[in-house]
């Protein structure tokens, strides 16, 4: 999900129009008036509130890592992934994060910008790379457990990076679903071979509402499970060694991916609406062992699903996201004889699990909502060691990951303990939201 108060940088740019006023609608802005003392202004002040400024964090693990992208298929009932796993080489070319101008135009509609805004954050975003290294080949001779990821709204496959780098450089794979459901800011997808041949890109951009349908929205989360379960299966045909062709005719050969998977070890992770997108899947595919949901959005959740999850789940939040009917909702998937386990990040912010909570420096960030009170750096690091705690408690590995196992129960100074929904252990907003929620429902 993309943060609303991006609006304030955006602002920058509308002083544009006291210097060099046009109409939206019969120029094209940067055309007009390109290159302009606007654009260099907008890259000064970013770059001079980037004051402790971070590059996205590569993976904490002992593996180095390599990402590609994979398309099966055409039409955009194709499944979309981008792929982190564990690579022979650490040398190559870095990854770009966000490889197509598109994607930059699809968060200003998603934000309701002009969409001139999305040329400015191509300009000053766009030659951004992520340490992992492009189309690296697969480390081979061991099996991998699979982890299958689900993005926010208004998000796409690339941005949750720091996550799938720091879970392949310990030994995952990581699937980084791009949606189809008109929930990402931008996505593509060929028509048909010769569109592919021809890099003829169709795309398909977030589909706005002007107030939330509860009907649309699980809609979506149904669609969004779905291309999660379908994404495993190509990725065991794979492991199989069915033939399977890469519609984007990367130099990489998947052939490699033959006999690499754990097929026993398969688990879902998700952020905000891939959070609730993650309980989706664990509701229906028992091929998923076990689920992390991460800050997830509550909203699109069924009622059907709180009783329908016998695999281990574990929430991580951060301290200002949930609201007292999200911490109620929560409370249901808590059932006897169920694995689960529920802690916050304190000082965190909903962005603090996104990329782009590495992108701006200290200044910018705290403006935005993308950073917390928490370092950056910190809260990652806590979200990626609680997290292998957990997959390597109920995945059955072999690793060193129990060494975090105490992150699980809040055990560290910057976390919160949220179970056994102990109003004292909540912060001191949504203890007075939580207990007004309670009495009401008394009234």
């Amino acid at each position: 999900m993309v943060p609303p108060k991006l609006h304030m940088l955006f602002c920058l740019c509308g002083c544009l129009a006291l210097v060099h006023p046009f109409n939206w609608h019969d120029i094209e802005p940067l055309t007009y008036i390109q290159p302009s003392a606007w654009i260099q202004t907008i890259q000064w002040l970013l770059s001079t509130a980037s004051f402790g400024h971070m590059k996205i964090p590569k993976g904490s693990g002992p593996y180095s890592v390599g990402c590609t992208d994979l398309m099966s298929g055409y039409t955009n009932q194709s499944i979309f992934l981008r792929l982190y796993y564990p690579s022979q080489d650490k040398d190559g070319p870095d990854t770009f994060w966000i490889p197509n101008k598109e994607y930059f135009e699809g968060l200003s509609r998603v934000l309701g910008s002009p969409s001139f805004v999305g040329k400015v954050f191509n300009l000053l975003y766009g030659s951004k790379t992520v340490p992992a290294k492009w189309n690296s080949p697969l480390r081979t001779g061991e099996k991998y457990p699979l982890i299958i990821f689900s993005h926010g709204l208004g998000a796409f496959r690339t941005i949750y990076s720091a996550i799938g780098m720091d879970l392949a450089s310990n030994g995952f794979i990581v699937a980084a679903v791009e949606h189809r459901d008109e929930s990402a800011s931008a996505t593509y997808y060929f028509q048909d071979q010769s569109a592919a041949e021809s890099s003829n890109k169709s795309w398909l951009y977030f589909r706005s509402a002007k107030a939330e349908s509860e009907t649309l929205r699980k809609e979506q989360v149904r669609h969004r499970g779905k291309e999660c379960s379908q994404a495993l299966s190509l990725l065991l045909d794979i492991d199989e060694g069915k033939p399977v062709k890469n519609v984007l005719d990367l130099q990489i050969d998947l052939q490699q991916l033959k006999g690499s998977l754990a097929r026993n070890k398969i688990a879902i992770i998700g952020h905000s609406f891939g959070g609730s997108t993650a309980i989706q899947v664990l509701s229906e595919d028992q091929r998923f062992r076990c689920g992390i949901a991460l800050d997830p959005w509550m909203f699109p959740v069924g009622e059907e699903v709180y009783s329908k999850i016998p695999q281990p789940l574990f929430f991580i939040n951060s301290e200002r996201f949930q609201s007292a009917g999200d911490i109620v909702k929560l409370k249901k998937f808590f059932q006897p004889h169920k694995e689960r386990k529920m802690i916050a990040i304190r000082g965190s912010v909903h962005y603090n699990f996104v990329d782009f909570t590495f992108a701006t420096g200290k200044i910018i960030g705290h403006m935005l909502s993308l950073k917390g009170d928490v370092d950056s750096k910190v809260a990652m690091d806590l979200i990626n060691k609680a997290s292998l705690a957990f997959l390597q408690k109920y995945l059955g590995l072999h690793k060193n990951f129990d060494q975090w196992n105490s992150l699980m129960d809040g055990d560290n100074e910057n976390l919160i303990p949220q179970v056994p929904f102990d109003t004292v252990t909540l912060s001191p907003t949504l203890q007075q939201s939580l207990t007004g929620t309670e009495n009401a429902t008394l009234d």
